[in-house]
């Protein structure tokens, strides 16, 4: 097991000791009939139930997955701080593989261990889980988000969370050449799938320039077939090199920015949907010695849990709208305290969800 440096570490000195810690409760779950194997983790309900999805992963070790499950449900904390959400960040995972032993019987399991939790928690998709799946752990658990429409939920989150990104590049455009349009910028998207191609079509709508690449053929051709004017880049490595490229947006995988690819962008902005865009702890301050503007992922890709959210409240689509307006402002000020503070905007971002945390705690 290593934490986020990659440094060798057991999962009770990360609770208890190190900066990654600090969780309030971590819960292994395991239900033998079904094969359910899943661990639970609350970071903090300082703002409120505890709020993350559900990742369903083969991971080569349990190690592993209590590892994940600690980093991306501190994320949480920090993303539901930032989006105004009176959440805390909780995640959970259920190992193995999900296309061999997801089952009705290991969901509804798993919805049971939830719910034992009596609301501490309030559960949604995230890799290896669907709309369907929340439709069946939410049989057995009342907070349970991220569920089909036909069953009282919202539905798919990537329309949301692709009008939040779009929100955070109109402030990087603003913050660094004083227009919050892209009108004439050229923009770099890697990875057109679910949230990808939804910005896109922002974009286009906003008068930008498109250079789109993705893995599957099929998600290129489904955007060039609509709009012809929209150039394609071989892969990754030959976008980010692209010439006159305003604005790199990584909306696929995550530790798009490392040590190989910070130093040959040539984008001034860096704003897209992936999680975990930076690759190690240090990268922040490369982008900022290279004047490369970085807006945090975790709160410009927000929209898809403030929509989750709102299910808890009967969902409205033109109130989550609205909320997810609202991350052109929260962009701006992080780039105002970073200035300020002399700080990469990921310092900023992470200073500003703390302080929200620990008033709510001191309240």
């Amino acid at each position: 097991m290593t934490d986020v440096t990659g440094a060798p570490v057991d999962a009770l000195h990360t609770l208890f000791h190190s900066d990654q810690g600090g969780h309030e409760q971590v819960v292994i779950c395991q239900d033998r009939a079904s094969g359910l194997k899943a661990v639970i983790a609350l970071h903090s309900t300082a703002l409120g139930p505890a709020l993350g999805g559900t990742r369903f992963y083969p991971y080569a070790s349990e190690a592993e997955a209590v590892a994940d499950a600690l980093n991306l449900s501190r994320g949480m904390s920090y993303k539901n701080a930032l989006a105004g959400l009176d959440h805390g960040g909780g995640k959970a995972v259920i190992i193995g593989d999900p296309e061999q032993i997801k089952s009705e019987e290991l969901l509804l399991a798993y919805g049971r261990f939830v719910a034992s939790l009596g609301g501490r928690y309030v559960t949604a998709c995230d890799v290896g889980t669907y709309v369907a799946d929340m439709d069946v752990v939410a049989r057995e658990c009342r907070w349970t988000t991220g569920r089909s429409p036909e069953n009282g939920g919202a539905g798919d989150s990537s329309v949301l969370t692709a009008f939040g990104v779009f929100q955070g590049m109109r402030a990087s455009a603003q913050h660094l050449w004083g227009d919050p349009t892209l009108r004439g910028r050229t923009v770099g998207v890697a990875g057109v799938g679910k949230v990808g191609h939804h910005l896109v079509e922002h974009l286009l709508s906003d008068g930008a320039n498109v250079v789109i690449t993705d893995v599957r053929e099929e998600s290129v051709r489904r955007i060039t077939d609509l709009h012809p004017e929209v150039a394609v880049a071989a892969d990754t490595d030959a976008l980010i090199r692209t010439e006159g490229l305003d604005v790199y947006a990584p909306c696929a995988l995550g530790g798009a920015l490392n040590d190989d690819t910070v130093p040959v962008l040539t984008a001034k902005v860096v704003c897209g949907a992936a999680n975990n865009q930076l690759a190690h702890p240090g990268v922040e301050k490369d982008l900022a010695d290279r004047s490369v503007l970085y807006a945090p992922d975790y709160v410009v890709n927000a929209g898809g849990v403030i929509q989750v959210a709102d299910e808890l409240h009967g969902f409205d689509f033109d109130r989550c709208k609205a909320k997810a307006a609202k991350i052109f402002d929260t962009t701006l000020e992080i780039f105002a305290r970073a200035k300020k503070d002399g700080i990469p905007p990921a310092a900023a971002a992470d200073r500003i969800a703390e302080q929200r945390m620990a008033e709510a705690r001191g309240r």
